[in-house]
């Protein structure tokens, strides 16, 4: 069963640029659409390292589309997000 993708967007091309840049993009939807921190921690360390940290934010949108998973940085649950070592970040 395929993951849905993170990205809302209608250009597609510009998505797929950045996207190409992330530094999740090896790793499985099963690590970034991950609910619990430990099962999401692989896609945390490689935002610590991303370099499209901000455009992923703003295209995945995760406050705004009750996203699940991990998106710029943190770890988000029903569009809000997780936290972590008792810290939101």
């Amino acid at each position: 069963m395929s993951e849905p993708s993170a990205v809302h967007t209608t250009d597609a091309g510009e998505a797929s640029g950045w996207r190409r840049s992330a530094a999740c993009s090896g790793l499985s939807p099963a690590v970034v659409f991950a609910r619990r921190a430990a099962d999401a921690a692989p896609a945390l360390r490689a935002c610590a390292r991303c370099p499209v940290q901000r455009q992923c934010e703003e295209t995945v949108a995760p406050a705004d589309t009750w996203f699940d998973g991990v998106s710029a940085g943190r770890l988000w649950r029903n569009g809000q997000p997780v936290a972590l070592d008792g810290t939101h970040r």
